[in-house]
């Protein structure tokens, strides 16, 4: 049953890459920009290319709301308003005097006369942020509805209840309370919500077309930011024994006077935990969205080849690219797991007592 959702997904990826590209040569076909659409950011949300009577290839994209601030005051607008392709300058022209650059340092940017302009728009990321948002406070309140009803005493929910009982009991029990320790109701729901959000955002990214194929959790801002909420919460969890370790451990004493060599390297360590739980999540979703992908243009890339060639390679493509999204739906899991994990670990770190005590 999984490989054959898999395979359906897998289809879906194939027939869209197909659109995208009718009628072009395989030496016109590009892997590298296929790979980059799919994984980049963008201010409007791309579907495919339709192929017009004059044999121009014409985008098909959802407009998102554009929020800039330039010289000339704030504007909010459509970015259904940008011109479709680039001019010689590699610029696509839109009102205000603003423009999004196709190249260059400013690749990707809104920017007037060569320079950018406050952005907040809402961008591919953020929509498909807030629709993995609103379907993860759809399952919660779902749930919450069925035990409001309910009693203690009362059989365990199945279904889908049940599973959404099963993955919280997992996730308190296997990940949170053994990483914290004592004390560690209080920063459930905190985890809780990591984990739900990062695995919701995985898993909506496996979907080839809207609403997912985002690249949410593969946004190297979006894992500062929540690298960012446990760093905070791990400092303002900190007891003393916590800062005595960092600033004056138990080490030989020339270690740490008059030279401090020992607290400079624990003072960094406060920074590097975090920047390894951005990292790790940025790293391992961008490279499977980009290997998955990268491994069904080898169906186009072989397609001026003689037709043996085609069938073996295209096989060949759909059977690795089968095993990666199978893969992917566990790393899906594995790294939401593996944020949390390391995230009550940090707390549990912060809140150790000594020995002696």
């Amino acid at each position: 049953m999984i490989i054959m959702n898999h395979t359906k997904r897998l289809l879906c990826m194939v027939i869209m890459l197909m659109v995208m590209i009718p009628a072009m040569r395989a030496e016109d076909f590009s892997a590298k920009d296929v790979v980059l659409e799919h994984i980049k950011d963008s201010h409007d949300w791309h579907i495919t290319d339709i192929k017009t009577s004059d044999g121009e290839l014409e985008p098909v994209a959802i407009p998102l709301p554009v929020i800039v601030k330039s010289s000339t005051g704030w504007h909010v607008f459509s970015s259904s308003q940008f011109e479709h392709h680039a001019d010689a300058n590699g610029l696509r022209q839109g009102p205000f005097g603003l423009a999004i650059a196709t190249e260059g340092e400013h690749a990707g940017k809104i920017i007037e006369n060569g320079e950018t302009v406050l952005d907040l728009s809402i961008t591919k990321t953020v929509a498909v942020m807030f629709i993995n948002v609103i379907i993860l406070l759809c399952c919660v309140l779902l749930c919450a509805r069925w035990y409001k009803n309910r009693k203690a005493s009362d059989d365990a929910p199945g279904g889908f209840v049940g599973f959404m009982e099963m993955m919280v009991m997992y996730v308190v029990d296997e990940i949170i309370k053994p990483g914290i320790g004592k004390g560690y109701e209080k920063y459930v729901p905190y985890l809780l919500t990591c984990f739900f959000f990062i695995f919701t955002c995985n898993v909506m990214g496996l979907i080839p077309f809207p609403p997912g194929s985002g690249n949410v959790t593969g946004n190297i801002a979006v894992t500062f930011f929540l690298a960012l909420c446990t760093f905070i919460i791990v400092q303002f969890s900190g007891n003393k024994h916590y800062w005595k370790d960092i600033f004056w451990p138990e080490v030989p004493t020339w270690l740490k006077a008059p030279l401090p060599i020992i607290p400079v390297i624990e003072f960094v360590g406060i920074f590097t935990k975090p920047f390894a739980l951005m990292i790790r999540l940025f790293a391992n979703m961008m490279a499977g969205h980009a290997i998955a992908v990268a491994i069904t243009c080898i169906i186009f890339l072989v397609a001026s080849q003689a037709v043996a060639v085609q069938l073996s390679m295209s096989a060949l493509s759909v059977l690795m690219s089968i095993f990666m999204m199978c893969l992917e739906c566990l790393v899906c899991f594995i790294q939401a797991m593996v944020f949390t994990m390391l995230s009550a670990v940090f707390i549990g770190l912060a809140r150790v007592e000594p020995e002696h005590e």
